[in-house]
């Protein structure tokens, strides 16, 4: 095998033959449970090895595509580096493919592969034309018909020209292990199953089991059914030595170094409330929060705002109703109470004060008592990095990278990269909306084109995207940072100038 194992999720509209085209590539069947194979849809996220022609593996998983279990579906795709996006030639986009997008969006994973299934049923082009339009950059798109075989060998190429090219998405940092899965096996005790975050794990090392804190000694590691001497990555299955069975839930995290990952209550968060939420974000609302395969309910603190508008982005605190194992640049998912994805972002303080709207987002001092040790300030960013990042941004103009590519391209992790956009931001070299990172002259451009636009008349998203020459990305990003600078505010599909609005 070459290489890092690499977590490829599937995503997509339920019935758009998903797990038939996992079956196709790699022969083996991920429905596992009874009532799965029964109701012929999946439930719970399903798992199977997929080995390329370069010798890379793949670990693929297979989610639910059913609205009623997309929270199988995040809790699936949390440690993903890549996806393999489904959709029927005779359907085209439905309404699980586009929140299924939106989740892949707020995970931070935007490489991938498309599937127009069902090939032989319609002509494919139509279904890869509109969803080409929903994807934030250029994607390859192979035509399938999974029962015949028909694209099968076309999407393994394309599948393995992606990995030629992917780095594991979630390698910083200590081990972790969020558990998706946990049963007993007769002479190796609790086994537990995940997709390894961090860095690797070996039998013998002693680990945790967060939030709880029961210790164990991991006995064996396997890798897709075969015992491995050191896991770097990808989908495993520990068995773990000193604890049993309820000391190790579903969505509890095992870490072998616990050190930025200790339980918390709190998070700051960096959020982007998505277009399709419905309405406004604001204070007091109260959440799904997922984080890895955790699950919780949340209560909403907006930091900078009265409210979010759809689109938008800003700082938000999350207060969760039991704890979380979590560490900075973490991503969050949220849905509302009507099961739908809302919103979501990355976690810039895993463990900040209580604060509220109009508090200082730096952490403060904590007395130095024998029950309250100081905390550890934040290392600042590194100029090198800052000015690296102040450089890209300012090159790419209104179409900047995504943040993983950002994190790619410096060589730095995203956490850090997330710190120097802050610190880029409080200089006002730099802007943030919707979770895009812009160079401030560049954005300030867009927004005077707009102000000078939009004094003629209202203006859909389409036609602030052809005023900008941009994808739908990033004129959504934009969009988002009229709204949050005042310019503008969001009456139905259009945006309208605000009184008093001027360029700046």
């Amino acid at each position: 095998m070459i290489g890092t194992p690499l977590t490829v999720g599937t995503a997509g509209h339920v019935d758009h033959g998903k797990t038939a085209l996992v079956r196709a590539l790699t022969g083996r069947e991920t429905d596992r449970l009874p009532q799965e194979r029964t109701r012929g849809l999946t439930i719970e996220p399903g798992f199977a090895p997929f080995d390329l022609p370069s010798g890379r593996r793949l670990s693929l998983v297979d989610v639910p595509g059913h609205e009623r279990f997309v929270r199988h579906m995040i809790a699936g795709s949390s440690g993903i580096d890549a996806f393999l996006l489904c959709v029927a030639a005779d359907d085209g986009v439905m309404p699980q493919t586009r929140e299924h997008l939106d989740v892949l969006r707020l995970l931070g994973v935007d490489r991938g592969v498309v599937a127009i299934t069902r090939a032989d049923l319609a002509d494919p082009d139509p279904a890869a034309r509109a969803v080409q339009a929903l994807l934030p950059r250029a994607t390859p798109v192979v035509a399938v018909c999974a029962p015949r075989g028909e694209g099968v060998a076309e999407l393994t190429a394309a599948l393995d020209a992606l990995a030629a090219g992917l780095a594991r998405r979630t390698a910083e940092g200590p081990a972790r292990l969020f558990i998706d899965r946990v049963f007993s096996v007769a002479g190796a005790g609790t086994v537990v199953t995940g997709t390894l975050w961090g860095a690797p794990l070996a039998p013998g090392d002693r680990v945790r089991v967060l939030p709880g804190g029961a210790v164990a000694r991991v006995r064996s590691i396997q890798a897709h059914d075969r015992p491995v001497t050191r896991a770097t990555g990808g989908r495993i299955a520990l068995a773990l030595a000193g604890i049993g069975r309820d000391q190790a839930p579903r969505g509890a995290c095992v870490v072998a170094d616990a050190a930025g990952a200790e339980p918390t209550e709190r998070l700051d968060v960096d959020l982007s409330w998505l277009e399709a939420a419905g309405g406004p974000l604001r204070t007091r609302r109260r959440l799904q929060a997922f984080l890895g395969t955790a699950e919780v309910p949340a209560g909403c603190v907006l930091l900078a705002a009265d409210a979010l508008e759809p689109g938008a982005a800003g700082p938000v605190q999350l207060r969760l109703e039991r704890p979380v194992a979590a560490r900075t640049g973490d991503r969050v998912v949220l849905r509302s109470e009507e099961r739908r994805t809302v919103g979501g972002g990355v976690v810039v303080d895993a463990r900040p004060p209580r604060r509220g709207r109009g508090a200082s987002a730096a952490r403060p001092p904590v007395p130095c008592t024998p029950s309250a040790p100081p905390a550890p300030a934040r290392p600042a960013p590194a100029r090198e990095l800052m000015e690296a990042l102040a450089a890209l941004l300012a090159e790419a103009g209104l179409r900047p990278p995504s943040r993983a590519e950002i994190a790619g391209r410096l060589g730095a992790p995203e956490d850090a990269c997330a710190a120097a956009a802050a610190a880029l931001r409080e200089r006002g070299r730099a802007v943030e909306a919707g979770g895009v990172w812009f160079d401030a002259a560049a954005a300030a451009d867009a927004r005077a084109r707009a102000i000078g636009a939009l004094a003629s008349g209202d203006m859909s998203l389409g036609a602030l995207r052809d005023l900008w020459g941009v994808g739908r990305r990033h004129a959504l990003a934009l969009a988002a940072h009229l709204d949050q600078s005042r310019a503008t505010q969001r009456v139905g599909d259009v945006r309208t100038l605000r009184r008093g609005a001027r360029a700046v």
